[in-house]
C-alpha cells in the first residue's frame, strides 16, 4: 500500500500547535499520513504558568513537553530549526543574535524550503498572517513559511497547499466574553485578529479527537496550566471550552492547483 502524502506544520514555540491544530494533526496522524512538526524555537523565554513546577531550564523543558504533546498527537518526533524564543513586549530580546525575531529572513525561508525538499508534504501549515496574536516569532514564521511555500514551487515535489491556522471573529469574541481569553487575546479586535466566516477555507469538527488533543494541551503544563485548570472547571465552563476546542479552523494561503469547491471538507479535498 503507498503512503499517504504527508503534511508539514511549522510553528515557533512548543505548545503553538497544540490548541489551534492539534485534533486536525492528530486525525490525519491517525488517518496514516506522515505528520511533522517543524519548531523555530524551543520556548527559551517562555513564562512558567504553573507555580508546582521547578524549571531550571526553560527551553530543555518545554522540549520534552513538545515531544510528549506530539506523542500523544500521533505526529513524528518535532524538528528544531535551531532559533531562540525571542521573547515579546516588555521581554523582547532584540539583541539576542540567535532570537528568532533578529533572524534573517532568507534564512529561516531555506531552512524550511529545505525540510520540504526532504520530507515533501502535500500539505503545509503555519500561522496566520497576524501569528494568531502578534507575537513577533509568529509573524517571522509566517513570512518565513509562505515565502518558502512559493519558492519551493521550484522543487520536483513542491506542497500543493498551503493553509494558515486562524479562529474567526466569533471565536475571539466569544473567549474575551467568556472570561477564557488570558492577556494574549484579551485586548485584541476581534474583527482584526479573527477572520470572517467567509475567510474560511476548512473547517475541521475534531471532537473525535479530543482526548488527543487535551493530552497534547495537558503536556505543555509550564505554559497552559491556567488553561488546563480552566478545562477543568465548573461543567458550564468545561462545556465552553469543550465546544472552544472541538472545531479548528483554517484558511487558504496558496494553492497549485484547482480548488473544487468552498469552503473544502477537508484539507486533501480534490488532491
Amino acid at each position: 500500500m503507498a503512503e499517504l502524502p504527508p503534511i508539514l506544520a511549522v510553528f515557533a514555540h512548543p505548545d503553538d500547535e497544540a490548541f489551534p491544530t492539534g485534533g486536525t494533526l492528530a486525525h490525519y496522524a491517525r488517518r496514516g499520513h506522515p505528520v511533522y512538526l517543524a519548531c523555530a524555537t524551543r520556548g527559551e523565554a517562555g513564562q512558567l504558568k504553573d507555580p508546582t513546577l521547578t524549571v531550571e531550564d526553560m527551553g530543555a523543558w518545554r522540549t520534552q513537553e513538545l515531544e510528549a504533546s506530539c506523542q500523544a498527537l500521533g505526529l513524528q518526533p518535532p524538528i528544531f530549526l535551531g532559533y531562540r524564543d525571542s521573547g515579546r513586549n516588555e521581554r523582547l530580546r532584540r539583541d539576542d543574535p540567535q532570537a528568532l525575531h533578529n533572524a534573517n529572513l532568507w534564512e529561516v525561508e531555506a531552512k524550511i524550503r529545505e525540510l520540504i525538499a526532504e520530507l515533501q508534504p502535500r500539505i503545509l501549515i503555519t500561522f496566520d498572517p497576524h501569528g494568531g496574536y502578534g507575537h513577533p516569532d509568529h509573524l517571522v514564521v509566517h513570512r518565513a513559511a509562505t515565502a518558502a511555500f512559493f519558492s519551493s514551487g521550484h522543487l520536483p515535489n513542491p506542497p500543493a497547499r498551503l493553509f494558515y491556522s486562524v479562529f474567526t471573529s466569533e471565536y475571539a469574541a466569544a473567549m474575551q466574553q467568556s472570561g477564557q481569553a488570558n492577556s494574549i487575546l484579551g485586548g485584541l479586535d476581534p474583527q482584526v485578529f479573527g477572520v470572517a466566516e467567509n475567510t474560511l477555507a476548512v473547517r475541521m469538527n475534531v471532537q473525535a479527537y479530543l482526548p488527543q488533543k487535551r493530552a497534547a494541551i495537558a503536556a505543555h503544563r509550564s505554559q497552559f496550566a491556567d488553561r488546563i485548570q480552566a478545562m477543568n472547571a465548573t461543567l458550564d465552563r468545561q462545556a465552553l471550552m469543550e465546544q472552544l476546542i472541538s472545531v479548528e479552523t483554517f484558511a487558504l494561503g496558496g494553492t497549485r492547483g484547482p480548488i473544487p469547491r468552498w469552503p473544502l471538507q477537508d484539507l486533501f479535498e480534490g488532491l
